[in-house]
């Protein structure tokens, strides 16, 4: 019963961590008028999480330091990887499309549909670790073993994925030119794939070390959000008249890598 009670504190706490977190960055994209920034917080907003449970729980038996150091690194690297290269633009074509839609609407919409929800998924994708750090004696098994390999490979796509396409832009000879070298002949989208797979290799090692099944809900939502919601078909869309993308998108899979067609 008081293992109960203890966890059902912790889930209401990071619940609340997450909504004043979230708040504060609604509350300044709305006074600068870029609702974009949101994407800003995604990762840090994980590192936070996982932070605030594994010294809440005070949990620090070896699947549950793994799994925060992990967070740890791909949130931070995707922390600093967003805001250099959102930093001074003006607010992301999705975010700006909903601001003309919206009208009038657009702050109480925006906080419900942008930065709540936003919360939501996060509070659901980070269940490997909430729920993880709730666990009193949790064990690294053969197979979390397995799930940190997966991570590494998920990791490795979406940082090398990111680099790649960053050096790329940054070539003025560029400009206009559909990105298919690297990781980006093998998959579309290299770096929500490896998002996704990340997401599975902990919700593996969480699983493995003792956790409900429950924490599969993350690798779940967040692999559908990239490959029907969020990701892929806003970016699919956006590419979809530009010249060579559709050669490009014949010979390349849309989202798990494999090797491109032949001419």
């Amino acid at each position: 019963m008081k293992a109960g009670v203890v966890m059902s504190s912790i889930i209401l706490e990071t619940m609340l961590v997450i909504f004043i977190y979230f708040l504060c960055f609604f509350i300044v994209g709305t006074l600068i008028k870029n609702n974009s920034i949101v994407d800003i917080g995604w990762g840090l907003g994980f590192v936070i999480v996982a932070w605030f449970t594994t010294l809440r729980t005070a949990n620090f038996y070896l699947p549950n330091i793994i799994v925060t150091v992990l967070i740890t690194i791909w949130g931070l690297r995707l922390f600093y990887h967003i805001i250099k290269r959102n930093l001074g633009k003006k607010e992301d074509f999705r975010y700006a499309n909903w601001r003309k839609e919206w009208g009038k609407l657009v702050i109480p919409r925006a906080f419900l549909q942008v930065y709540m929800l936003q919360g939501v998924f996060m509070f659901i994708v980070a269940l490997p670790i909430i729920l993880l750090n709730n666990e009193p004696f949790s064990k690294l098994t053969l197979i979390g073993v397995v799930g940190i390999i997966i991570w590494i490979i998920g990791f490795y796509f979406e940082s090398v994925g990111d680099y790649q396409l960053k050096i790329f832009k940054a070539n003025p000879e560029n400009k206009g030119k559909i990105m298919d070298q690297g990781l980006w002949s093998y998959t579309r989208h290299p770096n929500y794939f490896g998002e996704a797979t990340m997401w599975w290799g902990l919700g593996i090692i969480s699983f493995f070390s003792g956790s409900s099944i429950l924490v599969f809900l993350s690798p779940i939502t967040i692999t559908y959000l990239l490959l029907f919601v969020s990701g892929v078909p806003m970016l699919e869309k956006s590419f979809a008249n530009r010249p060579g993308y559709k050669e490009y998108a014949e010979k390349t899979p849309v989202f798990f890598p494999w090797f491109p067609k032949k001419d």
